[in-house]
């Protein structure tokens, strides 16, 4: 026990800290945008919203861009921030490899694969809920057959895994090129927001529907950290544990491919945020995932936040597209581990 209160202090500094990097984050971004408006107006346009400030004491314009725009882009845009870092904790240690991610492992491209034939095939006019049911089937499908062909913990290593993602990956483009061939004129633009993720069409509808979604997920693998470190001993200890690592690995399956459905479903595809955020966070609190996982939802959120808002200021008045801008970043990084790893298994 006295190692793990250091742990244990350590990992709450660092989610306080993250936290309150978050809450600047998301305020500053009310204020920053083509459209640059003081802190004192953004102050009093959430306070007349509250029925604290005078109406009189903010225009109609500034009310407008900061509570139906900028508030519900940047609190859409935490949500998928953590959903998408706490996917990747998950899967990392579903799979026992700090290789795995939504994007490398093929979930992102399949929710993608599944929101495109929404969209193409006509699911849509089904109701406002088929989107994202069909972004969570396609995670689900995808992460399911990568876990069935890759067998982690069976032998398998990093290599096996990699190359049943960039299969399941690539099946998933080309299924999605395909799509985009047959689309028509009308589809093609929400087809490109799906293939280069933004955040441009957030509004409160989606704030409402990803939250419920977002809450149960984040509730779900949260009460899973400790058997997560139950399996990082290896399936045959964790069962000696007690542990029902079949009803555990489908948990994390399913939770997992609903964060990343979500995400995708109302952002795109915004890749290496799962593999990127993750990383960091456990070079900073350690392995365990009682801190881990929370802590990387609370990173992922800020990296999500502040991304989005460089990409909309850095060229105004068009914005850099969000899953564009999280790839420049996330590629380097991802280089350096496997370089990384590649001289670790050779010293």
């Amino acid at each position: 026990m006295a190692v793990s209160s250091p742990a244990r202090r350590r990992g709450a500094t660092v989610l306080i800290w993250a936290a309150v990097g978050l809450l600047i984050a998301v305020i500053a971004s009310f204020a920053v945008g083509p459209l640059r408006l003081p802190p004192m107006d953004v102050l009093q346009a959430i306070g007349v919203k509250l029925g604290l400030a005078d109406p009189a004491s903010v225009s109609t314009r500034d009310l407008a861009v900061v509570w139906q725009l900028r508030i519900p882009r940047a609190l859409l845009g935490a949500m998928v921030g953590a959903a998408l870092a706490m996917a990747g904790a998950s899967l990392q240690g579903l799979f026992g490899n700090p290789l795995a991610d939504p994007g490398i492992v093929g979930v992102t491209q399949g929710a993608a694969l599944g929101a495109v034939s929404a969209i193409v095939l006509g699911a849509g006019a089904f109701g406002a809920w088929t989107l994202p049911l069909a972004a969570f089937a396609g995670a689900g499908g995808a992460i399911t057959l990568t876990y069935l062909l890759a067998r982690p913990g069976q032998g398998s290593g990093t290599a096996t895994l990699l190359l049943v993602g960039i299969a399941i990956a690539a099946f998933c483009s080309a299924m999605i090129g395909f799509l985009t061939y047959i689309a028509s004129e009308s589809e093609l633009q929400s087809l490109v927001f799906w293939q280069m993720g933004s955040l441009a069409q957030a509004d409160w509808r989606d704030v409402i529907a990803v939250a419920p979604v977002f809450v149960l997920g984040t509730i779900a693998l949260l009460r899973l950290a400790t058997p997560l470190d139950m399996l990082a001993l290896g399936e045959r200890q964790a069962q000696h544990l007690g542990l029902d690592v079949k009803r555990t690995r489908l948990k994390l399956i399913a939770f997992s491919a609903l964060l990343v459905g979500a995400a995708v479903a109302f952002a795109g595809s915004i890749g290496f945020v799962g593999l990127v955020v993750p990383h960091v966070v456990r070079l900073l609190v350690g392995p365990g995932h009682r801190w881990l996982l929370p802590v990387s939802a609370v990173a992922g959120a800020l990296l999500i936040v502040v991304a989005d808002t460089a990409a909309r200021t850095l060229d105004p008045p068009s914005e850099i597209p969000l899953g564009l801008f999280s790839a420049a970043l996330g590629a380097p990084f991802f280089l350096w581990l496997v370089m990384r790893q590649r001289h670790r298994s050779g010293a």
